[in-house]
């Protein structure tokens, strides 16, 4: 259990509606408006007019900041303008439940009466006043994970939802009016039609392979069977081969001859191939229809479902092709990796194992303790490293949705991995276990360049090998690899951007020229410009 916050603008509900969530879960219930009255000795809207909107705005700042730092769970009320703090909204997003409220603005105005007590609302003609502030803050309130129209529902309907949704794993990709939410869960079909209804599409486009169909066809059919929209499956071959041209133009024409339509919803159902399919035809049919994955892999679900890239590979090398598109909803539901092959189970905890490389020190270390269970497919252990692995992703994306900065981090071990992978022809290696080989040697030549902490590479080595994943490349595979780096899509004229980690959790990009890289990775340079 974590805190729950409430937020929106004032008269949606949040002190009517915080108590009863409060007494439903349990904890105690707190209004920081009402909280900084007591403590200032002096109501809301005298300070704002005594002291103005700023200062009131450091008083709140300075008051959830002292919320979240005494370890105690509870349910807190916001006032209308505390999370248009950039920061604060995020930290609160990282660590609490942020439901927002909303109504219609005429449901708003009859709801906060007197004008006067609102200094956000005085004017001529507060309804006006309530439009034009809602519009400046949509992107603020839209930054939840999760939003409810309290237009017509008893306090009672939304304290019931609002406690069924905090008991529940959500992350949230805080993207302006883009927001998403990712629901991890638990062998919860309902919660795939709870996501798609939400978007209340006139059709859905399902995008799946016949391996999927053939393991989980049944929780599909229970997801989207309630749904009573029109249907259009897309049933791809299994495996990388299918991440082609050729896959996207089925998809295309199937949604085209089935007439989809602006309001239409393609659904990715299956690994990384197929989201990242689903993905792109999403963005491109119709200059953009939304898309909902659900992820069917370890991988697809800490990886591939959250952020938005999309593509399919060329004979060239892997993803060269392809738009960042964001997802409407993710729902990762754990219960699909029971009938995913071992192989490929492993083959996702590379990508569990890079993000706490690059980002988080605490989640190697638990990496490390847990190794073994993971790899045995421990519920707990598993579903933990799932939502950790999600959250860091989600943390960097938020900050860095088009790969311009910190998101370059997460390519740790795919220049490598991904020249090996088409060296391979794709059907060599998974794509977790050509990132796991890639990661070995990316480590290894930051240890080279100084870069690395002394030893590192083997501890990289050894978790991964716990894990059951390959840590061993030969030199002759290397160099077979070699001419795919070169046009790797990170590439800048003679150097590549790599990120080189000093030690778990501590990484930076650095510009290595290609020659330099070679030659760390023992790499015979004969003929390489």
């Amino acid at each position: 259990m974590a805190s729950v916050v409430l937020s929106g603008f004032s008269g949606t509900g949040k002190t009517t509606v915080g108590p009863l969530v409060a007494s439903r879960l349990g904890l105690p219930f707190l209004d920081t408006d009402t909280e900084i009255e007591r403590r200032c000795q002096i109501s809301i809207a005298e300070l704002w007019r005594s002291r103005g909107e700023s200062s009131l705005r450091r008083v709140e700042e300075a008051l959830v900041r002292e919320l979240f730092a005494d370890g105690i769970d509870r349910v807190v009320a916001f006032g209308g303008g505390t999370l248009t703090n950039r920061a604060l909204r995020h930290m609160v997003l990282d660590r609490a439940m942020l439901v927002t409220l909303t109504a219609r603005p005429d449901v708003i105005v009859a709801r906060v009466g007197d004008a006067q007590e609102r200094p956000a609302l005085t004017g001529p003609d507060p309804l006006a006043r309530v439009v034009s502030l809602l519009e400046q803050r949509a992107s603020v309130y839209a930054e939840c994970h999760l939003s409810l129209a309290t237009d017509g529902q008893s306090p009672e309907d939304v304290a019931a939802r609002v406690t069924a949704a905090a008991r529940q794993v959500r992350v949230a990709v805080a993207l302006g009016r883009r927001t998403y939410s990712v629901r991890v869960v638990e062998d919860a079909p309902h919660a795939l039609t709870e996501a798609l209804s939400a978007l209340a599409p006139s059709s859905l486009v399902v995008v799946s392979d016949s391996h999927v169909r053939a393991t989980r066809g049944t929780a599909l059919g229970s997801a989207i069977r309630p749904l009573g929209v029109p249907l259009t499956h897309v049933w791809l071959e299994p495996g990388e081969e299918s991440k082609s041209l050729a896959s996207v133009q089925t998809i295309w024409r199937a949604a085209i001859d089935d007439h989809v339509d602006r309001q239409s919803v393609v659904l990715g159902f299956g690994g990384g191939v197929v989201g990242d399919l689903a993905g792109f035809a999403a963005s491109t049919l119709l200059r953009g229809l939304r898309v909902v994955q659900a992820p069917t892999t370890l991988l697809a679900m800490v990886d591939a479902s959250v952020g938005g890239k999309t593509g399919f590979n060329l004979a060239a090398g892997k993803n060269l092709i392809g738009s960042f598109h964001q997802p409407a909803a993710v729902v990762a539901d754990v219960a699909h990796l029971a009938t995913l092959p071992l192989r490929d189970l492993v083959a996702g905890l590379a990508e569990v194992a890079k993000v706490a490389l690059v980002c988080d020190e605490s989640l190697w270390l638990e990496l490390e303790a847990s190794a073994e269970r993971l790899r045995d497919r421990d519920p707990p252990a598993l579903t933990a490293a799932i939502r950790r692995a999600i959250a860091i992703k989600a943390r960097v994306v938020r900050d860095d949705e088009r790969e311009g900065g910190i998101r370059q981090l997460l390519n740790l071990g795919h220049t490598m991995g991904h020249a090996l992978e088409a060296a391979g022809g794709y059907s060599r290696y998974r794509h977790g276990e050509a990132v796991a080989l890639g990661l070995v040697a990316e480590v290894r030549a930051a240890e080279r360049l100084d870069v690395a902490t002394p030893g590192l590479a083997v501890r990289v080595q050894t978790l991964l090998a716990r894990l059951g994943l390959p840590t061993d490349v030969s030199g002759d595979d290397l160099a077979a690899a070699w001419p795919l780096v070169a046009q790797d899509k990170k590439r800048v004229g003679a150097d590549v951007a790599l990120p080189l980690v000093r030690y778990p959790g501590d990484a930076r990009l650095v510009s290595v020229p290609l020659q330099t890289l070679a030659r760390v990775l023992g790499i015979d340079q004969t003929g390489i410009g």
